[in-house]
């Protein structure tokens, strides 16, 4: 095979997010949960990289050939509508179905779980330890005519630059908020041929996740949340969304008032600070690869003193639905309100 590898980062941005989702982490209150970058895989990390400027508006594209800029402020060429398309995050592979273009995407990255549709597509991306590795050749053999690559680098550099060399359009997305989840949506829509289909969606994501604002904020004063992205048994080092992050307006969005870091770029927060901060709830973003019990966070030692440990508010939530940067979005905050308000009715479901 042969393929562009990249060493990841040692502090990588993680999500400003979810992201999320998961990949080489290990499971159990005794090992490290790696927190989710915004592409929707996992990375490991203590702090992580500046936030991006926000997400380009995309360009409309009635018709094709267009011209789009991607999140990266590269202008990307597409002479025709895509019919062989490679995606490089599950958050893109997710998008791309939602959009209906899933049977056209020929390959996917190592770690694209949903829909189960995509589950037994070629991995054209994987994994190696902590190696990124992009399987160009394979990606030329599928003659595939769009790559939507991961951006900030969860795609190698060289494997894109490479990609493109050989003629094949690259759109490099990275979302590092909800509006800008949006934007992408629409940006991978206009590339695909699908951009009113984009526009119905986000539409609809918009319209849940602003009705379920309201009905948060109109149930009182945000109570203190504490979102654990990740626990190391061994050490005690604690995971939580950084300053300004992802998930933090995820928690925000849900009507809690997100504890952080105290630090834009690190993810990691001392035990006296989250004590000092005193969660009223504490939601345990659970994925396969994490999945510590109630009981377990509970019996950590210091935590006892924290209300939302003597009270019994530890509340598992499904992580990925959360942290990745895809249109089920709305059900990941439909999650986090219901863990943070559970006697507060939601509007229903579309």
């Amino acid at each position: 095979m042969s393929s562009r590898a990249r060493r990841l980062p040692a502090v990588p941005t993680l999500l400003v997010i979810l992201f999320a989702v998961l990949l080489a982490a290990c499971s159990g209150s005794g090992t490290t949960s790696i927190p989710p970058d915004a592409t929707g895989s996992t990375v490991p990390a203590t702090t992580a990289s500046p936030t991006p400027e926000a997400t380009p508006e995309p360009t409309a594209a009635p018709a094709f050939p267009v011209s789009l800029t991607d999140d990266e402020g590269t202008v990307v060429e597409i002479a025709t509508e895509p019919q062989r398309i490679v995606s490089l995050s599950p958050a893109n592979t997710e998008i791309l179905f939602a959009l209906g273009a899933g049977g056209r995407v020929v390959a996917t990255d190592n770690s694209s779980d949903f829909p189960a549709e995509a589950v037994d597509l070629p991995d054209v991306i994987a994994f190696e330890g902590f190696t990124v590795v992009v399987d160009v050749e394979q990606i030329v053999a599928l003659e595939a005519d769009l790559v939507v690559a991961a951006g900030l680098g969860f795609t190698p550099p060289d494997a894109v630059a490479q990609l493109r060399d050989l003629g094949i359009p690259v759109l490099v997305v990275y979302a590092p908020t909800v509006d800008a989840v949006y934007a992408d949506i629409e940006l991978i829509g206009a590339a695909v041929g699908a951009a009113e289909t984009a526009l119905t969606l986000t539409d609809a994501m918009r319209t849940e996740i602003d009705a379920i604002n309201a009905a948060v904020v109109a149930a009182g004063i945000p109570p203190r949340v504490f979102y654990e992205i990740g626990y190391d048994g061994t050490t005690g080092a604690i995971y939580a969304p950084a300053d300004a992050s992802f998930v933090a307006e995820m928690v925000t969005l849900a009507g809690g008032e997100a504890i952080t870091t105290g630090d834009p770029n690190s993810y990691e927060i001392p035990l006296e600070i989250l004590i000092s901060a005193d969660p009223e709830v504490i939601l345990l973003g659970v994925n396969p690869f994490y999945m510590p019990t109630i009981e377990e966070v509970a019996a950590r030692p210091g935590w006892a003193v924290m209300t939302a440990v003597a009270a019994g508010a530890i509340i598992p939530v499904e992580d990925v639905v959360i942290t990745r940067p895809g249109p089920r979005l709305a059900q990941g905050l439909r999650n986090l309100a219901a863990g943070i308000w559970p006697d507060v009715t939601l509007p229903p479901a579309p």
